[in-house]
């Protein structure tokens, strides 16, 4: 089980986006990145294709290392913690101690 899953909210707490919020769409888990809404936009320049006629340039959000964002609960950014409530495994709020799933 790890820490942050998709459709999570999320704070950048460092790089370029730090403050950001958004949501995740995607988890890496062999790489330990992160792909989050809106947040570290890469431009990528495309030749002409098949799927992409006209080619171009495409903007696109990149990758951030996971340890680079941090959970939001109600509002406020905080640490994780897991703890076995009805014998299972449950990530829990650091700061208001509440359960997450």
């Amino acid at each position: 089980m790890h820490k942050i899953k998709r459709d999570d909210m999320v704070k950048i707490i460092s790089g370029k986006d730090r403050g950001k919020t958004g949501k995740v769409l995607k988890v890496d888990t062999k790489k330990n990145r992160v792909i989050v809404e809106g947040c570290n936009i890469i431009t990528k320049h495309t030749k002409p294709s098949m799927a992409n006629q006209n080619g171009g340039i495409v903007t696109t959000e990149g990758t951030i290392d996971i340890s680079n964002v941090m959970l939001v609960v109600d509002g406020q950014a905080t640490r994780v913690g897991f703890e076995v409530k009805d014998g299972k495994k449950v990530r829990v709020a650091k700061k208001t101690g509440k359960a997450i799933d």
